[in-house]
């Protein structure tokens, strides 16, 4: 294996956090593949058909919570930066705004050179609307040499959109299954185990809203916004897969490892799933597990967990960076649960986070090497993903990082550009046993998705998709958070109203793209 070279020694990090590595090769004599540990150093004789002779800043949004170090990380980048003659500027949106933002800032006319998309980002909705630049095979030949280099080909087939590549995937997977966290330490104090099934988390949040609620205020957990990553765990016991358009409009089906007949797709708010998922949220609503403001609140579920006013949340192994700012506090203990241990883990898609150059972009060529920078120059990727070196982590011969008391300012791959520059996971060197035990038991189960390669093009039923959309927007969330007093009644008011809106003509597209491309699988 290749030995990680420290780019930054502690010396120089006493002397300057944003000192520069003195040494890069040409593209042609960097490594040929980027395997665990591999090192790679760009330098602007890498870009001869990009025009460096003035100095641009390059403009990006992400979406997620700013890191309280962020300003240093993007001073490093700068420094790292100028002899490339390029500057960044990031907008970040809150996870709180990032859903009523998103669109509005692609239409502001604000500059926005390149933005994090994923097909639950919007992906798809403003790929259609033409927001982002389509990436042609020589565009990413002049302007991507490393990407073009180092990019497995096979994550590519998950971000076109009739033929055309329309942002640049993660260039790594692994599995994306939803667990859930807790305080055990109150679970303890109420008699309450191991969780081993969806009805054993019900019980958890239910029993703390009818006992400690009360007492100290604390929720079972403090929704906010919709409980899309409880629907993720409750669908996940049913084995249920979904055709990934990461909108409103979409299907499931019962995973059997082969690709599914249209006949074996259920609209997901129309199916069984969704009815029995939505009346266990009203009745937790009512036990007052969430709040009833939770559709306004602005604090996140896993901030307010890390914070001590949830008790529990649901996602992905990401859980564990929350739990450890709970278990910060002294008595404070937290566990991590797979309620579905028996079921499969979806695999996460290469689409799943992704950057896309904007349409907009006044300078898409200048854009597209940063791009290429900050996924495949070690230096970038690993101060994005991680933070200064000697700051907020240490990195050992083989690679492996130690966090640091900083760390909690700037807490590796917590930022959505992280996951969309991820070559591989970066490993922890004494990571919690915890996480370890679930991501090693996750990769025994994972199981692709047979249908990643389905995109849905609604260019010729966009007005009525946008109306459609708009529907089910209002009435989701709210479903979901169980806020309605019955839920099948409002599912199908809900319905009735996305049928007026024009449902019935995107979804008779839908199916016939569906059927059209799964007669091409066969």
């Amino acid at each position: 294996m290749k030995k990680v070279v420290s780019m930054l020694t502690a010396a120089a990090l006493t002397a300057s956090m944003l000192a520069v590595p003195a040494f890069a090769s040409p593209v042609d004599e960097l490594p040929e593949e980027m395997t665990y540990g591999t090192v790679v150093a760009a330098t602007p004789e890498m870009y001869p058909n990009t025009d460096l002779s003035e100095e641009e800043t390059i403009y990006i949004y992400l979406i997620g919570d700013t890191p309280n170090d962020f300003d240093q990380i993007l001073e490093a980048a700068n420094t790292y930066l100028e002899p490339f003659n390029t500057k960044l500027d990031f907008t970040i949106m809150a996870w709180s705004d990032y859903s009523n933002l998103y669109s509005l800032a692609l239409t502001s006319g604000e500059n926005i050179d390149m933005i994090f998309t994923a097909p639950w980002c919007y992906l798809w909705t403003e790929a259609n609307r033409g927001s982002f630049k389509t990436l042609s095979d020589e565009f990413i030949d002049d302007y991507m040499p490393l990407t073009r280099k180092y990019q497995l080909p096979a994550t590519w087939d998950g971000v076109k959109l009739g033929g055309e590549i329309i942002a640049v995937p993660q260039n790594a997977t692994n599995g994306n299954g939803k667990i859930v966290a807790i305080r055990q330490d109150l679970a303890d104090k109420y008699g309450i185990g191991e969780l081993t099934s969806w009805e054993d988390y019900k019980n958890y949040v239910l029993t703390i809203a009818e006992k400690e609620t009360p007492e100290s205020g604390i929720l079972g957990m403090a929704a906010a916004g919709n409980n899309s990553e409880l629907w993720d765990v409750y669908r996940q016991q049913f084995d249920t897969m979904e055709t990934k358009t990461g909108d409103y409009i979409s299907y499931y089906y019962a995973y059997d490892n082969k690709i599914p007949a249209f006949e074996d797709l259920q609209f997901a708010w129309t199916s069984d799933w969704f009815s029995g998922f939505c009346k266990d949220m009203k009745e937790m609503a009512d036990a007052g597990v969430w709040s009833r403001s939770a559709l306004t609140n602005e604090v996140s579920d896993d901030d307010a967990f890390g914070a001590l006013s949830g008790a529990s949340i649901a996602w992905n192994t990401s859980v564990f960076t929350y739990m450890e700012q709970a278990e910060a506090t002294e008595g404070v203990v937290c566990a991590a649960y797979d309620i579905t241990m028996d079921n499969f883990a979806p695999g996460e898609a290469y689409n799943n986070n992704d950057m896309a150059l904007t349409a907009s972009s006044k300078n898409p060529e200048r854009a597209a090497m940063v791009l290429d920078l900050i996924k495949n120059d070690t230096y970038l990727n690993h101060l994005f993903r991680l933070g200064i070196e000697g700051v907020h982590y240490t990195i050992d011969e083989d690679g492996y990082y130690t966090e640091l008391d900083k760390s909690a300012d700037y807490s590796a791959d917590n930022l959505s550009l992280c996951w969309a520059i991820k070559n591989q996971d970066i490993k922890r060197a004494g990571g919690d046993p915890r996480r370890t035990a679930i991501e090693d038991a996750e990769e025994a189960k994972i199981a692709a998705c047979p249908t990643e390669g389905f995109v849905f093009n609604d260019a010729d039923v966009s007005f009525e998709k946008q109306a459609v959309d708009a529907v089910f927007k209002e009435y989701i969330p709210s479903l979901q958070l169980g806020l309605f007093d019955d839920p099948d009644a409002m599912i199908e008011e809900m319905m009735n109203q996305a049928r007026a809106a024009g449902l019935d003509t995107v979804l008779e597209e839908y199916e016939r793209q569906y059927r059209e491309w799964y007669e091409s699988m066969q």
